[in-house]
Parts: structure tokens; C-alpha cells; sequence
């Protein structure tokens, strides 16, 4: 599975990977579209991104798992959450050999949506 830079849109992102990923993939996209249907959706860092009054989530396939960044993986209501996945600063990693958290991930996406309208005050 090879990634490119030379994405332009998320649709022409998500069509780039097999089966199995692109459900994954679009799963994911449309859960932040019901979570926050205002998002701006587009590509940046050669991967899926969305703004919300300010960055709200990217997200990218790799090989083994699909990685969510700019998360709140080291806010303390969420250290428990994110004990069963690999994490990095801001970034989670879910295996595809897992079924997705859809309930964890939209719990992120809610709380980075409320974040961003903080700050926005």
C-alpha cells in the first residue's frame, strides 16, 4: 500500500487503497461528517484533513493500521481510552486487523469540536 503527496481531493485519496481499507477510510470520513457536518474537508500533509474554527482531526492509512492525529491522547479523561492502542504525541493507531472504536472515535471527534468553539470565544 503506497501512499502519494499528489492527492488533491479525499475522494482521490480513499480510492488509492484496497477494499478492506477503503471501507475503513470511509467509515471514518463519514463519522466526522455527522459529527461535525460544518468541517472543511481537504488534503494536507497527503492526507485526509478537516478544519473546524481551527484544525480538528487528519487521518491516514498505512500499512498495518490507520493512524488519527491531532488528538487528545494526553488529555486526562482520555489516558484510559487510549491504553489499547499505539499512540504517539496527538496521534492514535488502529490496527485493521481490529474492528474500528466508531463510538471512541466519534467521542474524539465531539470533544475536539467542543475544543475548537473554546477556543474560539
Amino acid at each position: 500500500m503506497e501512499k502519494s503527496t499528489a492527492y488533491t481531493t479525499v475522494d482521490e485519496y480513499i480510492e488509492a487503497f484496497p477494499a478492506d481499507v477503503k471501507l475503513r477510510l470511509l467509515q471514518i470520513r463519514e463519522l466526522i461528517k455527522s459529527t461535525a457536518p460544518e468541517s472543511e474537508e481537504y488534503i494536507s500533509y497527503g492526507m485526509p484533513s478537516y478544519k473546524f474554527h481551527g484544525i480538528l482531526v487528519y487521518f491516514s492509512a498505512f500499512k498495518n493500521h490507520i493512524g488519527l492525529f491531532s488528538v487528545p491522547n494526553l488529555h486526562p479523561d482520555f489516558l484510559e481510552k487510549f491504553k489499547p492502542y499505539k499512540t504517539g504525541r496527538g496521534s492514535v493507531q488502529f490496527p485493521h486487523n481490529k474492528a474500528l472504536p466508531l463510538d471512541f472515535i466519534k467521542e474524539i471527534l465531539e470533544f475536539r469540536v467542543s475544543e475548537n468553539l473554546k477556543k474560539m470565544k
